[in-house]
């Protein structure tokens, strides 16, 4: 089904993906865009890139995703993206401790960096605790056995921020926004039936209205399966914690222009926010599921409190090892603003960029980010464009829609390598008690 610029379109979800899909599509012609978003305001607390901070490191093991990533970064140097973005460098090593598919995995990551024409400049080997404090002296811990390498080329960015700043220029644009729980929270995609099966006509509010639309496009995050059931067993809804240090402004300026730190059995944190003094760690590990018995779909627990004020006792323990290897100072310290950050998950990281098929090109998913793909932000509205502007529809088989098949009970997204450990089971998190001084 062919869309012409003036049709109207409606973007399901006010993240990463719906808002930059939303500045595309403006800035490409098309005059008639509604984006619905059922929290209060943007950033929404239910978008994974409402967050300090995100890591943009451009080496993949996968070229394809390298390169997509060194094209993002460009864009990051453009006028509406720079404020946001901050080429620290990237500081990745293992520790003394790390089991084999962690050293495995960096070994892969840093061989791309070294043979990547562009990228193998900003290279440093570190073999040492030397060399690490040569490139951030701040890290006063033991790292004991610590080992990897430095890339100048790779940061971070202020997400949070960033999804302001497109929210302003996309409304700028002339992009209309419904906001809430009543009028912006989409309960269902509207169909028609056609001989060819169903196309849609728009989507049903909370509120119980009908808004019209030519095309809808699902950008709904880990969410998306309450819209489309059938996406449940190729995209599943996962979560990694979230936890912060708050310093003094001395302890925050001292720590300025820290690389982004990365030891990939433990965790990673950034140079603290000089605005809120807060300094965000994660935890590596494969992350958390919340698998509805009844249909075995994977969705965030259905109130955003359920997640927040708390960390996995594992978690935890991995996060004070971290700060007691590297900023010792800080590790007995309280973390506060903890949480789960739930998200979109494929099994292979592959994005899904695709119409929904029997829908008659009437609906676009966009989904899947799958933890990664918030350092592509200024571009990924482009895919949409180009795929609206195809007569074939998706060209790039790795983002087609794929036919989902049951899950076999196994450990979900295990076989991808970054990811350490075992995938649990929501109601299995075991709570870490308070930490106190």
């Amino acid at each position: 089904m062919a869309i012409s610029k003036q049709d109207p379109i409606i973007i399901v979800g006010a993240g990463a993906f719906g808002l930059s899909t939303a500045l595309h599509l403006s800035q490409s012609g098309y005059s008639n865009i509604t984006v619905f978003e059922q929290d209060d305001e943007i950033p929404s607390i239910y978008s994974a890139a409402n967050d300090l901070n995100k890591i943009i490191r451009a080496e993949y093991e996968d070229p394809f995703y390298t390169e997509l990533t060194i094209e993002a970064t460009e864009a990051w140097k453009t006028p509406l993206f720079q404020p946001y973005y901050h080429r620290v460098g990237f500081l990745h090593c293992v520790s003394g401790k790390a089991e084999p598919k962690a050293v495995d995995t960096l070994g892969r990551f840093r061989a791309t960096a070294e043979a990547h024409p562009l990228l193998a400049k900003h290279v440093v080997p570190l073999n040492s605790r030397e060399d690490i404090q040569d490139v951030s002296w701040q890290l006063t811990g033991p790292l004991p056995g610590w080992k990897g390498y430095f890339n100048r080329y790779d940061g971070y960015m202020h997400s949070a921020d960033a999804l302001r700043g497109v929210h302003r220029a996309t409304q700028a644009q002339g992009v209309k926004f419904f906001l809430g729980k009543i009028s912006g929270a989409v309960e269902a995609i509207v169909y028609d039936q056609t001989p060819d099966g169903k196309k849609t006509r728009g989507v049903r509010t909370k509120d119980g209205k009908v808004h019209a639309a030519a095309l809808v496009i699902v950008a709904a995050g880990a969410t998306a399966a309450s819209l489309i059931p059938e996406i449940g067993q190729s995209v599943v809804a996962k979560s990694w914690s979230v936890a912060h240090v708050h310093l003094t402004d001395e302890e925050t300026s001292a720590l300025r222009g820290i690389p982004v730190v990365y030891a990939r059995d433990l965790g990673f944190f950034f140079e603290p926010d000089p605005k809120t003094n807060l300094l965000k760690l994660c935890p590596m590990g494969a992350g958390f599921i919340n698998t509805n018995k009844d249909t075995g779909v994977s969705i965030p627990p259905e109130s955003r409190g359920a997640s927040l004020d708390f960390l996995p006792e594992e978690d935890e323990a991995k996060l004070r090892e971290l700060l007691r290897q590297t900023l010792p100072s800080l590790a007995d310290r309280p973390f506060v603003k903890t949480s789960l950050c739930w998200f979109a998950d494929t099994e292979n990281s592959d994005f899904i960029v695709d119409y929904l098929p029997g829908t008659s090109d009437s609906v676009v998913v966009f989904s899947g980010d799958s933890g990664h793909s918030f350092k592509m932000f200024p571009i990924v509205g482009k895919w949409i464009v180009d795929l609206l502007a195809s007569s074939t529809g998706q060209s790039n088989a790795r983002w087609r829609w794929k036919t989902p098949k049951p899950k076999s009970g196994g450990d979900w997204g295990a076989d991808v390598s970054w990811r350490i450990g075992h995938t649990t089971e929501f109601r299995d998190i075991k709570r870490a008690r308070e930490h106190k001084l």
